[in-house]
């Protein structure tokens, strides 16, 4: 438990406007008195031990003694007495003939010298979850607050502003993102109204209004991933694009991409980053269904590319849904009498809230896609949501079966009891 010594003020305890005067307090810091003529190298040894808070300086004048020595100021918590410091600490005072005498000095904290996660424990009411995290995005801190945080949203977005540098506007999450659009409503806690950010992932550079797209800062490690598997003359249909961070780093490794998304202003955004990033001429864009982009420019595409010898991905980035779209991939083609084709590879992204979440993907996929893909797949866990909320990845070439068979026959062959067909879609 944090001792008293740094803890703000206990009249601030329920505020929910931001007084930064009340937090001022007095404390008492051990100090050690240095000549000026050793001062960095003692400083250096000390390092470990000298006080560390926001805003406060470790080296202060010496206002009892001559211009010729400074003080050098402590942390309390590591340092009560000459005999706390380490056997090699002591051996540098001697060696810079230091004299091992501490002093007390007394140092004014201020708001500013405060953590994020101080002042707001010090406000919030005793015993309920505090948080100081947030997704930056650009200028942006994007905040999830809970229900008994609500009456205190201003004051915490107004402290995590001040905290942060570069943060110009603090915003909170009223709703659950809109299956549509993927967008969901914000509420301004702090700072200017400007939702059009600029945000670099993995080298690339984008730019959005965040208020009318999907963007999460926490999947860049696995945009990445996707993207190394990506080679250059390969095929890229993103079927959700967003803003571009799969099709854009693809088309930047050389690869030709068709990207989709029917969100209108993620399709403008979408538009603009390629042209931010010099890719427009590898990126085809288009503003559909997901289903309509499969069964049109992905259908006009595949023919020719059954044939080819460089790979052909499907990026499927809509988790809350994504799985009811494979049932677009039946009966897309006419049946074909050539044995070897080159076919797609499917990254296609759920969530689930089962015990076992990737034999649940992977039942739900194969529920969709009317195919059985127990042992014909791979599912990647790539990263947990909520509580019993997990994000995966299953990935599997499309079965030859589903492409060519026609979308009748298949899904006569699939029917599935409808206890099975209720989890399929439940479970989004």
């Amino acid at each position: 438990m944090e001792p008293k010594l740094y803890q703000p003020p206990p009249e601030v305890r329920g505020m929910t406007s931001l007084n930064k005067d009340a937090f001022t307090q007095t404390i008492t810091v051990p100090a050690i008195r240095v000549p000026i003529g050793v001062l960095n190298k003692v400083a250096k040894s000390l390092k470990k031990s000298t006080i560390q808070r926001p805003g406060v300086q470790r080296v202060v004048q010496d206002k009892e003694g001559s211009g010729d020595f400074r003080l050098i100021l402590l942390d309390p918590h590591r340092v009560s007495s000459v005999s706390s410091f380490s056997e090699a600490e002591t051996e540098a005072l001697r060696s810079f003939s230091v004299a091992e005498e501490l002093q007390d000095f007394e140092l004014k904290l201020t708001y500013d010298n405060l953590k994020s996660e101080e002042v707001l424990e010090a406000v919030l009411p005793q015993g309920q979850d505090v948080t100081s995290g947030f997704s930056r995005v650009g200028h942006i801190a994007h905040m999830n607050l809970r229900d008994h945080q609500l009456p205190y949203k201003n004051l915490i977005g107004q402290v995590i502003m001040d905290k942060n540098p570069g943060v110009t506007c603090v915003v909170n999450k009223t709703n659950i993102i809109d299956s549509t659009y993927r967008n969901f409503k914000m509420e301004l806690l702090a700072g200017e109204e400007n939702m059009v950010a600029k945000v670099k992932e993995n080298g690339v550079t984008y730019e959005f209004d965040f208020s009318r797209v999907y963007w999460n800062p926490r999947l860049s490690t696995e945009h990445q991933r996707v993207v190394q598997l990506v080679k250059r003359g390969d095929t890229v249909f993103d079927v959700f694009a967003g803003v571009g961070p799969f099709a854009i780093p693809a088309a930047r490794l050389g690869a030709n991409v068709l990207a989709n998304d029917l969100n209108p202003e993620s399709y403008k955004w979408l538009q603009h980053n390629c042209k931010l990033n010099k890719v427009e001429r590898k990126v085809r864009t288009f503003n559909l269904d997901g289903r309509a982009f499969i069964r049109g420019p992905f259908k006009q595409e595949l023919h020719s590319l059954l044939q080819g010898e460089a790979g052909v991905h499907v990026v499927m980035n809509l988790p809350a849904l994504a799985l009811e779209f494979l049932d677009a991939f039946r009966g897309l083609l006419q049946p074909e009498t050539t044995c070897e084709l080159n076919l797609p590879t499917v990254h296609c992204y759920a969530f689930s809230k089962e015990e076992d979440p990737e034999a649940d993907v992977v039942e739900r996929a194969s529920c969709s896609l009317g195919f059985p893909l127990e042992n014909k797949c791979s599912v990647h866990f790539v990263r947990n949501v909520a509580p019993n909320k997990d994000m995966m990845c299953v990935r599997f070439t499309i079965p030859k079966e589903v492409l060519f068979c026609s979308y009748e026959e298949n899904t006569e062959s699939s029917e599935e009891p409808a206890s099975k067909r209720q989890k399929c879609d439940d479970s989004t």
